[in-house]
């Protein structure tokens, strides 16, 4: 039986540029609202959390292999490719985007995302999930949920946990991928990844 194929797509930009402020979630998402103004306005749109080099210091290393990933509903890549060749003003560090590359979203029964933003209110952990568990309903999903470690970051702005979802049904990951959960889609969090294991979930990030 062929498996569901979501109404998103991830694009993934090569990138230019040496570092980036470890806090640096805000000034990339408005770098690339200012870039592409309608972003801000199209459900579902988030950007991936950009892989950088782990350590304490305030500016983190890009690698040659880091990518920019939006994801986006299928009707919005074309014209997120205007990306192609800018550079974004990230807090004093420039990115220079180069080609992009389409990747379908793939339905694991496992999936994770590096941070999930905790209200104000929902520092606690147990708090956090029963708040997980009410949007997981709402958007009719079922799934195990496994809390990571708290996090705090943009300056303690922005604190959350990681989170995995398993015993996820396709339809269900697909969902799961293209709503995320919580707010601040744009600065990479709530957004969910195929996940092959339990074992990261507390791991640094």
């Amino acid at each position: 039986m062929d498996e569901p194929r979501s109404r998103f797509v991830d694009l993934a930009f090569t990138l230019q540029g040496n570092s980036l402020p470890r806090d640096h979630r805000q000034a990339l998402a408005a770098a690339l609202l200012q870039a592409l103004p309608w972003l801000g306005s199209v459900p579902g749109a988030g950007v991936h959390r950009l892989n950088v080099s782990a350590g304490g210091g305030a500016h983190a290393l890009l690698s040659q292999r880091t990518r920019l990933t939006l994801r986006l509903p299928r009707a919005h890549a074309d014209a997120a490719l205007a990306l192609v060749g800018q550079t974004l003003p990230v807090a004093g560090s420039p990115l220079r985007l180069g080609g992009a590359q389409a990747r379908e979203l793939l339905p694991w029964s496992t999936l994770y995302a590096h941070l999930v933003v905790a209200a104000d209110d929902e520092a606690d952990e147990g708090v956090f999930l029963q708040a997980v568990q009410a949007e997981l309903a709402a958007l009719g999903v079922s799934g195990r949920a496994i809390c990571g470690r708290h996090q705090a970051t943009e300056g303690g702005t922005l604190q959350g946990y990681g989170l995995m979802l398993d015993h996820l049904s396709p339809t269900d990951a697909l969902l799961l991928m293209e709503a995320g959960l919580g707010p601040r889609r744009l600065w990479g969090c709530g957004v969910f990844v195929p996940h092959k294991s339990a074992a990261a979930v507390g791991a640094p990030h």
